[in-house]
């Protein structure tokens, strides 16, 4: 692969459905599906001031694990209620090199195949060794207010990242939390303007 493309080892991809919790046994089960790629980080190992390749590979593997994330619950995108994105860096690896993956680009492609979503993204990045799990935190996609959709998703790669890798993650879910009940803002009540409401 050219230095263009990111060196992807393995790409990952679960669907968690929630059929009762608690005592409540659910109508209809909750879903929500992580798409994870494992790939090589070309700045393991050395400081580099200029992020800019992370950025490129942001974009062809925000559209790419969002698809798959989207295709694994089976749904259209604009179907897609919430999303989350999360980044872990290995052991010769920077912090900062998760922020590059995360957040100049990937916002763009992964609302693109999930049919809109005005609010913020919510993240989450560390360093980690293989099979280190990270929880991605979820947020309704078109207002930030609607509590019934604060949430996240565990997700674990079992041999990643190794020290020269990085593990980028997109979770969608098809629904909010099961028999959500504290309040805030409602679906039937967004406005889908702001990004808030």
């Amino acid at each position: 692969m050219s230095e263009s493309k990111p060196q992807i080892r393995l790409i990952y991809t679960i669907v968690e459905e929630t059929l009762t919790d608690g005592t409540l046994q659910l109508d209809t089960p909750t879903r929500k599906a992580a798409a994870a790629a494992v790939f090589t980080n070309p700045f393991a190992g050395k400081y580099q001031e200029d992020l800019g390749l992370l950025f490129q590979y942001s974009e062809q593997l925000g559209e790419m694990l969002t698809q798959k994330a989207v295709a694994a619950l089976g749904i259209a995108p604009d179907k897609v209620q919430s999303y989350g994105k999360g980044a872990i860096v290995g052991g010769k690896g920077e912090l900062e090199h998760c922020a590059a993956i995360m957040h100049p680009a990937l916002g763009k492609p992964m609302r693109a195949n999930v049919g809109g979503g005005k609010a913020l993204i919510p993240s989450a990045k560390k360093r980690g060794y293989p099979g280190v799990a990270i929880d991605v935190p979820l947020g309704y996609k078109d207002a930030a207010f609607v509590r019934s959709h604060f949430d996240a998703m565990e997700v674990r790669v079992a041999d990643a990242p190794r020290d020269d890798e990085l593990v980028l993650v997109v979770v969608v879910t098809d629904s909010g939390r099961p028999a959500a009940r504290v309040g805030g803002l409602k679906l039937d009540e967004v406005k889908g303007e702001d990004g808030l409401r």
